[in-house]
């Protein structure tokens, strides 16, 4: 949700990126001039707080994107210009925080499957459970009122805020990214229950303060991204490498595109634009059959602080952590002073 907890997040982000050493290069990392180009920007007045981004699995050249929070839960459908196409109003769901999209297709049917994710908490813990909102693509581009079913989550190590969501597009897992200065991914079980709550436990570590995540359309491998980069991930967990990315005035959201070479990614405010950046060769993984036992896997309770110990993979280190930890201190001294000045 876009307010006080964001404005925190993002001043507490810019305060450590300037304390931090240098990052690490990385095998695919994007030079500049790299192809990045502004495919369309929302012409909708209504679309002010863009937080999900999803290509239209059976629609060619139609995008999806919400908004952050709003009176009713609704989507919108885009074309490549930038022009809303329909309007759909989502029955049985709740625009509490929606933070998060992800667009797959049944291997049974054929029909686009989008999912929607109530999964914002910036109190870290007000909310007894978070939802994901299942919802059959529309197969007429009309505006229309679309029932969808819901799934509630709770984390099996505590609330947390989380603004990504993925799933993979060939076992249908869902996935889960908590927006934290120590991230994590979180699966769903494999079959989701709508008549119980689901319990998300953690399979791999993530970037700090991630806005968003997609799987790449063959479940080669995800993407993570935060305000200022992205991060290139192999099905297992492994860590490919980081992508720049261009800058926004609140990057909170990505996709891939259908051949998966390349990552669209949007930002909120109103007119905001998106852009479709390619992805470098390092970072594409070559095609090959995914099994579901090669996805991140659940680790134990001792796994997983040996992981937090050891840092995401992408170059926080202990000492990396307490310097985050000193820059959000000094963060919050400079809101505090200037909240009483403003008084």
């Amino acid at each position: 949700m876009a307010g006080v907890g964001d404005f925190v997040s993002r001043m507490l982000v810019v305060a450590a990126v300037c304390l931090l050493p240098a990052a690490p290069a990385f095998a695919a990392a994007a030079p500049e001039g790299d192809g990045t180009e502004k495919l369309f920007t929302f012409r909708d007045q209504r679309i002010t707080e863009s937080s999900g981004l999803a290509l239209s699995p059976t629609h060619e050249g139609l995008y999806y994107t919400h908004n952050d929070s709003a009176a009713a839960p609704a989507f919108y459908a885009v074309d490549g210009q930038g022009r809303t196409r329909a309007t759909y109003q989502v029955r049985g769901a709740q625009a509490r925080d929606w933070e998060a999209m992800a667009a797959t297709k049944d291997p049974r049917t054929g029909r686009g499957v989008l999912w929607f994710a109530d999964i914002g908490d910036n109190l870290d813990g007000a909310w007894p459970n978070v939802s994901v909102y299942k919802v059959m693509e529309p197969q007429t581009v009309a505006d229309a009122t679309l029932p969808a079913v819901r799934y509630r989550f709770r984390y099996a190590d505590g609330a947390r805020n989380a603004e990504g969501l993925m799933v993979h597009p060939r076992t249908g897992r869902l996935y889960v990214v908590s927006k934290e200065f120590s991230g994590s991914v979180y699966a769903a079980p494999k079959t989701l229950r709508s008549d119980r709550v689901n319990v998300l436990r953690k399979v791999a570590s993530a970037p700090l303060m991630a806005t968003d995540a997609a799987y790449a359309p063959d479940g080669s491998s995800y993407v993570i991204r935060t305000y200022f980069s992205a991060t290139l991930y192999r099905s297992s967990g492994e860590t490919i490498g980081r992508v720049t990315m261009p800058e926004l005035e609140q990057a909170e959201s990505i996709a891939y595109t259908a051949d998966g070479k390349s990552l669209l990614v949007g930002s909120e405010g109103p007119r905001s634009p998106v852009y479709r950046v390619p992805l470098p060769a390092a970072g594409t993984p070559a095609p090959s059959p995914v099994k579901a036992e090669e996805e991140p896997k659940p680790a134990s309770s001792g796994t997983a602080r040996a992981d937090d110990a050891a840092g995401d993979g992408t170059g926080l280190s202990v000492s990396d952590v307490l310097i985050w930890l000193a820059a959000a201190v000094g963060a919050i001294g400079v809101i505090t002073f200037l909240a009483r000045r403003t008084r």
